[in-house]
């Protein structure tokens, strides 16, 4: 394979890639938002949809390991085709969070809700300003934007231990809200850990940039 024939198709794995991210936003999206407005209909079109997600995941990682078997790369190029392999599990994973939340709402669709989805809500827009801006950051290949993208993992889980308190408090003084409450304290894990994959992916795009690992999670 030409180095030109290479880098065509380094192209279209970036593009699917992308394709892929911006699925994976647009379902988290959806699963917070059926879960605010009761849509069971959006919840299912989530958990429809999923498949989407996952054959991409398996597209773009044959492909990578087609060129690895082929290409053998070196450098720049074999951690670029590693990061992509990276990006796509942990997209699947937060693809995976997506329709946990959407099958929470599916559970949830008949009950009023203990107390008013002010937070679950929050929480969820600064995941997905988290997931488009890694995204962006790593078509830049800016290990900055990286770094600064991580450290917004702290905002997320302090509104994380917010949500436990307030579920745990509306719990102990009401016993019939322990199963609600449990439920919308799994949609916040689960928004909490879509975090924690945005960060691995952070991790991903600075060693692309540098060659370096370095450890976001501290």
């Amino acid at each position: 394979m030409s180095r030109h024939a290479f880098e065509e198709q380094q192209d279209v794995l970036h593009r699917k890639l992308m394709t892929m991210g911006t699925l994976v936003e647009e379902a988290i999206h959806k699963s917070i938002k059926s879960l605010v407005e009761r849509d069971v209909q959006l919840a299912e079109q989530v958990i429809g949809n999923d498949h989407v997600i996952n054959e991409l995941e398996q597209e773009i990682q044959s492909e990578c390991f087609r060129l690895i078997a082929l290409q053998q790369p070196v450098g720049s190029d074999l951690r670029r085709l590693g990061t992509m392999l990276k990006l796509v599990t942990d997209l699947e994973r937060m693809g995976d969070h997506a329709v946990s939340i959407s099958k929470t709402t599916r559970r949830l669709m008949a009950e009023p809700y203990v107390k008013p989805l002010i937070d679950i809500p929050l929480m969820a827009d600064h995941v997905k300003a988290m997931v488009r801006d890694c995204l962006n950051a790593y078509i830049a290949r800016n290990k900055d934007a990286a770094e600064e993208i991580a450290a917004r993992d702290d905002i997320v889980d302090k509104l994380f231990s917010t949500i436990f308190r307030d579920l745990m408090e509306v719990m102990t003084k009401n016993g019939t809200a322990i199963s609600q409450g449990t439920h919308l304290l799994l949609v916040a894990q689960y928004l909490e850990r879509i975090a924690d994959h945005v960060t691995n992916i952070c991790e991903w795009i600075i060693y692309m940039s540098t060659g370096k690992m370095t450890d976001l999670n501290k």
